[in-house]
């Protein structure tokens, strides 16, 4: 039997009641979502799938990622809501190539862990389903695992397992509303030009799990928990000396009260320059090497090859006593006189990461 996986949270319970009622069947996991975006929540979730999997000792295969194709499916659909038509022709896309690889493969069943899902229709999956088997002569098995405390079930083995619980669905068009009415910002579509993993970003829960991949390996005792901080994304930031642009770095957790403002240096000790505006504080390419114990030729080094999120915390703490300050502290390649124009636009915000103890 080829069974279609969306996400090991909803796979794994689903798998190991499969299991039990087909205990002859030779279970194959398929896991095609071309949905699934941006392309690191495609990793993170394949990931997972894949420890899931090996737990329960069924053989996973890799669909194709045809993002492109999956959006032009879908393309006049962007705004509707979730279990509409969009919905329906992406069922309809990841159960007709399952169904396909089950022929290529010489399969004569054929289910999907979407049936599982609280966030998707089981009508549609049972029609589009019946439909296939009409048309291929493959056995759809229909299950309805969330029937009795299923759901409630499938909670626990997700907690006990220690999978990864994601907050979307995966698709894009679903994320932008849900995180619009959340007024939370869509950090999932951030990625900084100098790739340095930021906070309870995909990368750093993918970097999470496969930690958790390497506590398994090891039998070696762990637990996921979770903790609340302030988060901090930058949009942008530009740094005009004199009416000219300058190459500049903003060191995390900078923040002005508005997006745009100037000032001049009026007191240097210790190497930091303070402004007399918005608590700015500046230092130079050399004071943030000596800090920091590096040899960055030049800002422009620094900005597409930074340090790792701690440790720019803890130049933070060096220079103002305190990581979590919220002054903006920028670093130069040179200190100029003059009129200082910068412009700075960020967002700070509660939020939840995961660690891992």
């Amino acid at each position: 039997m080829l069974v279609h996986i969306c996400c090991s949270v909803d796979s794994h319970y689903f798998l190991e009641k499969i299991q039990e009622e087909y205990p002859n069947e030779e279970l194959i996991g398929y896991f095609y979502d071309p949905n699934i975006h941006p392309y690191g929540e495609y990793r993170l979730r394949y990931l997972d799938v894949e420890y899931s999997c090996k737990k329960l000792g069924i053989k996973l295969l890799e669909g194709p990622y045809n993002l492109e194709q999956w959006l032009k499916k879908v393309k006049g659909m962007e705004h509707l809501p979730e279990k509409g038509d969009r919905c329906t022709v992406c069922y309809d896309d990841r159960l007709e190539n399952s169904v396909k690889k089950a022929i290529e493969l010489g399969h004569d069943k054929f289910t999907t862990t979407l049936l599982i899902s609280p966030k998707k229709s089981q009508e549609k999956l049972e029609k589009i389903g019946a439909k296939l088997q009409d048309e291929t002569g493959l056995e759809f098995i229909f299950k309805d695992y969330r029937a009795g405390n299923g759901t409630q079930v499938q909670g626990q083995v997700v907690k006990q397992h220690s999978l990864y619980r994601q907050n979307y669905c995966g698709c894009l068009f679903g994320l932008t509303p849900q995180r619009e009415a959340q007024k939370k910002v869509m950090d999932e579509m951030f990625n900084p030009i100098s790739n340095q993993i930021l906070p309870e970003s995909i990368e750093q829960r993918l970097e999470l799990y496969k930690k958790r991949n390497e506590l398994e390996e090891k039998n070696q005792e762990y637990k996921i928990i979770k903790q609340r901080f302030l988060n901090y994304r930058l949009f942008n930031g530009k740094v005009d000396i004199n009416k000219k642009t300058v190459p500049s770095y903003f060191l995390c957790y900078s923040t002005i009260n508005r997006t745009k403002t100037n000032g001049r240096v009026e007191y240097c000790k210790d190497g930091i320059h303070y402004l007399n505006r918005e608590e700015i504080k500046v230092i130079t390419l050399d004071t943030f090497n000596t800090l920091t114990k590096s040899s960055y030729k030049n800002v422009k080094e620094l900005i597409y090859n930074p340090l790792n999120f701690q440790e720019e915390l803890e130049v933070r703490n060096k220079i103002l006593n305190n990581a979590y300050d919220l002054s903006a502290v920028i670093v130069l390649d040179e200190i100029i006189e003059g009129k200082f124009e910068i412009e700075l636009n960020t967002q700070t915000y509660d939020d939840v990461k995961e660690e891992i103890i």
